[in-house]
Parts: C-alpha cells; sequence; structure tokens
C-alpha cells in the first residue's frame, strides 16, 4: 500500500513539473492604434484590445493595452487569433476588416509581428503647441471632427494636462484647466493657460498634453505629450 502512495506521489510531481515547464511566450506582437497612419493618444492604461485564441481549454480573451501613444506590445505563442477592439473602448469607432468584413480581425502569428489597427476616431487633436511665460504654461491646438454623420457626437470639455512625468493624463497630473465644449468659439484654434505649482524637489521643465472628453464616449482623445520648459 505504502508502495502504490509513493508512485501515485512521484507521478502527480512528475505531471505537476511536466506542466509548469511549458514553454514561455516568445512571439512578439506589437503596433499602434492609428487613424490614417497617425497614432491615435489615450488615457495611460485605461484603453484595451481583445485577442481570443481557441484550443486552451476554456476560452477567455487576451487583454492587451494601449500605452498613452497609441502603441502596444505583447508577447504570444504562435498561433491564429481573432482580434477585437471591444465596444466602449477608445475615444473611436472600429473599422470593417477587409477579410472577415466584421469587427473582426483574423490574425496568424508565426514570428515577431508589427501590425498597425486604423480606426475611425471621433476627434482628433491638431497642431498642438505648448510655451510658458515664468510658470504659466499656455497651450493651443485645432480641434478636427473626424465623424461627421449619424454617429457624430459634441465635445464635452476640453483639458490641458501638466505632470512632473511623461505621463499625462486624468490621473496623471499636477494640474489642470479645462474648458467646456459649449464655450468653445472656434475649434480650429482653442487656447489655455494654467499656472504650475511649485514641485519639490524642482525640475526645469514639465510635460504637457490636451485632452478631449467627447459626449457618452468614456475614454479621452490626447495631443502627443509635450516637453515645457519654465
Amino acid at each position: 500500500m505504502r508502495n502504490n502512495l509513493f508512485i501515485i506521489i512521484i507521478v502527480l510531481l512528475a505531471a505537476s513539473c511536466k506542466k509548469d515547464n511549458y514553454p514561455a511566450p516568445g512571439t512578439t506582437f506589437k503596433g499602434r492604434i492609428t487613424y490614417q497612419g497617425e497614432a491615435v493618444n489615450v488615457s495611460h492604461g485605461e484603453v484595451f484590445f481583445e485577442l481570443w485564441e481557441s484550443g486552451w481549454g476554456k476560452r477567455t480573451p487576451i487583454n492587451v493595452a494601449v500605452a498613452q501613444d497609441g502603441s502596444f506590445s505583447s508577447l504570444l505563442f504562435d498561433g491564429n487569433y481573432q482580434l477585437v477592439l471591444p465596444k466602449g473602448q477608445g475615444p473611436y469607432l472600429t473599422l470593417p476588416d477587409a477579410a472577415s468584413h466584421t469587427d473582426t480581425t483574423l490574425l496568424q502569428l508565426k514570428g515577431d509581428r508589427t501590425m498597425d489597427i486604423e480606426v475611425l476616431p471621433y476627434y482628433m487633436v491638431r497642431n498642438a503647441k505648448v510655451s510658458a511665460t515664468g510658470r504659466q504654461v499656455t497651450a493651443n491646438c485645432k480641434l478636427e471632427k473626424i465623424i461627421t454623420d449619424t454617429r457624430a457626437k459634441n465635445v464635452e470639455r476640453v483639458t490641458l494636462y501638466v505632470n512632473r512625468t511623461q505621463f499625462v493624463d486624468g490621473i496623471n497630473n499636477i494640474v489642470t484647466q479645462s474648458m467646456n465644449g459649449g464655450d468653445i468659439q472656434d475649434p480650429g484654434n482653442v487656447t489655455l493657460l494654467v499656472n504650475v505649482p511649485a514641485v519639490n524637489p524642482v525640475q526645469s521643465s514639465v510635460f504637457v498634453r490636451v485632452g478631449v472628453k467627447i459626449e457618452g464616449v468614456e475614454d479621452m482623445i490626447f495631443s502627443p505629450v509635450i516637453e515645457q520648459k519654465l
């Protein structure tokens, strides 16, 4: 009886070791979320898309996070995936895939792959420029309305964000200044300014970008991050 129990334990341990020794994923899938080849800037860690793969027991998605500059990178196994941009994720609408004619893109990975994912944003923040007078930072930009048909949405607010580091959004900031969408006189010439508080330890520059909140859309779209000397 003892011998049988000993054999069972050895078999279980061997099975456990074999399970733990599966090779790690080694294929890199990376790219950007883009509109006409230009990166769509979003909030850090707030936007993701899904990759679905069958054949590994319970079918669950792999969530791939989108960085604030619109880029993404994920380490995966070679195989066939379905790439899905969930509804309500990101300040944009999805475009039908040319091959599947649906919102699902069929993705085959066999070695590293770089691929941009084209979307249709409600707005784009264009020509963002930043300047400073003392500790007063001024930002100017143009809001281009991309979707103009029945799916169009209005701007809820525009916000100037300033932070000590290159991560700049609604969570990562030291000061903000907003303008309600109804107060925008000219979308082609939007100006916001804010006084930057003293920070400790002292630094000679800050990081700035403009974010646009669209009515009925959770995720904001942003200008690229700009470093501004004070």
